[in-house]
């Protein structure tokens, strides 16, 4: 069985292969751009990892870990139209490089190009896979959705928040490990395992990224700390200090990002001020450990040789970013 890292290797290799057509230049320029851009490839390698696990060739599921891959990065493109987002993983975004419509154009073929890719996977597995991704997508916008009708809602409930951030960043995951399994012949059953050890994952990861956002360094954030204190983002930390803080403090979280008399290092830090009056920080902690070990139990239940799931165990520890 391959590793985490060559389980990787195999995959940058592969898309280091896909070519586009060099007209019209604005089109695909941007869509090479975007996919050469680096991120974790997080995706594509569980759906492969997931693959392998159930005895499954990876080789043959390259073409649709690609296509997820190509999917999340239309959102990305996307997304940073709606957020005005001028930087992408340390460079210009694609619309902040080459302006919003062809952004906006560009992405749209690689939603299509994703579909283009997953005509590739094994006949007999095809209907299976596109009953898995075509809901998986649309699950994706809905959260996007949601994301973007919370920034105009004064409340928003923890419930809430965990079913938006499910469907925009979980359910990209957890499809991407049931249509491995699937390219891997796992019963029905086991991809429905294997699909809800991902979700739980998914929704660790983000929590984790929410809270290292405020009680991170910038070396585990990849950016600076205190980004969604400043936008006023209803972060799952923002909902738990609600749900507990005075009214007094609650106007402090509803109002500080507002205050143009505060700087922003003193914005932040009267939001984290309140979060520690409610222990916030811990809280969250437990969420996330509790979401991480649910994932690792579910592994346990597959009924597989605990070789065929280490990689899948260390993939979730490198993803959070634990030792064993």
């Amino acid at each position: 069985m391959k590793n985490n890292d060559q389980i990787l290797n195999l995959f940058e290799n592969y898309l280091a292969q896909m070519q586009f057509p060099e007209e019209p230049e604005l089109l695909y320029k941007p869509i090479l751009y975007s996919m050469s851009g680096g991120g974790k490839r997080i995706r594509p390698t569980l759906l492969m990892l997931a693959c392998e696990a159930f005895g499954g060739d990876v080789q043959q599921a390259l073409p649709a870990a690609a296509a997820v891959e190509m999917f999340h990065n239309f959102t990305l493109l996307h997304d940073d139209i709606m957020d005005n987002a001028n930087v992408r993983r340390g460079k210009p975004s694609v619309f902040a490089q080459w302006g919003e419509n062809v952004a906006i154009l560009s992405g749209d073929a690689m939603m299509i190009y994703a579909y283009y890719l997953l005509r590739k996977v094994p006949e007999d597995k095809l209907a299976r896979i596109m009953d898995i991704f075509t809901p998986m997508a649309l699950q994706v916008c809905e959260g996007q959705q949601y994301d973007m009708d919370f920034e105009q809602r004064q409340k928003v409930s923890m419930a809430e928040y965990m079913n938006m951030i499910e469907l925009k960043t979980s359910v990209l995951l957890a499809g991407s490990a049931m249509i491995g399994a699937v390219l891997g012949n796992a019963s029905e059953s086991e991809c429905r395992k294997i699909y809800n050890y991902a979700l739980e994952l998914g929704l660790a990861f983000q929590l984790q990224d929410d809270w290292l956002d405020s009680f991170g360094t910038e070396e585990e954030l990849g950016k600076k700390i205190g980004g969604d204190i400043l936008e006023g983002k209803k972060t799952c930390l923002m909902q738990q200090a609600m749900s507990h803080a005075t009214e007094e403090d609650r106007e402090i979280l509803r109002t500080t990002y507002l205050d143009n008399t505060l700087s922003d290092d003193e914005k932040i830090a009267r939001v984290k001020a309140v979060y520690e009056r409610y222990d916030v920080s811990h809280a969250i902690l437990r969420m996330i450990s509790t979401r991480f070990e649910r994932a690792i139990a579910i592994l346990d239940t597959l009924g597989l040789d605990s070789v065929r799931t280490e990689h899948l165990r260390i993939y979730a520890e490198n993803l959070m970013n634990r030792k064993k």
